[in-house]
């Protein structure tokens, strides 16, 4: 006799099978009903927590077919270890996302005043700005700066993000951002004269950055101060592998490269 299934449900009706996937620590999900997308931080027994890149978490259940993972339907499900699980951090102090692939460039850019800048923001922000697609370019100077932001054009998909050295009431970096319009490009800076002073004085080793006399190059004068070699290119190198996190920085940088990523990944 042939045996028949007790399920009568015509098979193109039947949902399709979704695979299992372990909440680990770090693995960045969807919730569809809320549109809440965040990182893993903490599984227990019939619920996840996630964390969203602006440190907002929120509980959800684990239910069949509950989450999005690369836009597709999962089932997420308890580790096997079966304890909570702990993220790591990046440099930044984001959750860190193993195995993630860089995103496809946006057409958004963040500018920066020089290599060293650049240098200093990719490594401790290069784990997040590869997540999401942000692309840092860096000036030779912001002299030219409404010129350069004209010419890049920025919309609403193409945000312009631009990082000042010396930003200060009264100063000339001041006028020249006070002369850029555009809402869709932000001009933002930190206070100290040159990068390396966003870097905190006990990651390298010293009391204090010197002064320097107006009129004189800034880093020069620095590395006479302390009795550094005048090689400033290798001694920036030098001081950029003393930072190993955002916690070796100053916060009047941290609080401005943040500001620029939400401003140029937030629609």
């Amino acid at each position: 006799m042939r045996q028949y299934s007790a399920d009568l449900t015509p098979p193109w009706k039947r949902p399709k099978p979704v695979p299992e996937v372990p909440a680990e620590a770090g693995l960045v999900v969807e919730e569809p009903g809320t549109g809440f997308c965040g990182a893993v931080i903490r599984c227990e027994a019939g619920t996840v927590t996630l964390e969203d890149r602006f440190g907002k978490h929120r509980v959800f259940p684990l239910e069949p077919r509950g989450f999005l993972l690369e836009g597709r339907v999962v089932t997420l499900v308890r580790p096997p270890s079966g304890g909570p699980v702990r993220p790591t951090r990046t440099a930044s102090g984001s959750v860190a996302v193993p195995g993630a692939r860089a995103r496809v460039a946006r057409a958004g850019r963040i500018y920066v005043e020089g290599r060293h800048d650049a240098e200093l923001v990719e490594k401790v922000w290069g784990d997040d700005l590869r997540v999401e697609g942000v692309v840092v370019e860096y000036l030779e100077g912001v002299d030219d700066l409404p010129a350069i932001v004209a010419e890049f054009a920025p919309g609403p998909d193409a945000k312009l993000g631009v990082l000042v050295d010396h930003l200060v009431p009264g100063t000339k970096e001041w006028r020249i951002a006070q002369a850029v319009t555009s809402e869709h490009a932000l001009v933002v800076g930190h206070p100290y004269i040159d990068i390396w002073e966003a870097v905190k004085p006990s990651a390298v080793g010293i009391e204090a950055w010197p002064r320097v006399p107006r009129g004189q190059d800034w880093k020069t004068g620095v590395c006479r101060a302390l009795g550094w070699p005048e090689n400033t290119g290798a001694v920036w190198q030098a001081i950029l592998k003393r930072v190993g996190s955002y916690k070796d920085l100053e916060p009047e940088l941290l609080g401005r490269v943040e500001e620029l990523i939400d401003f140029v990944t937030v629609s």
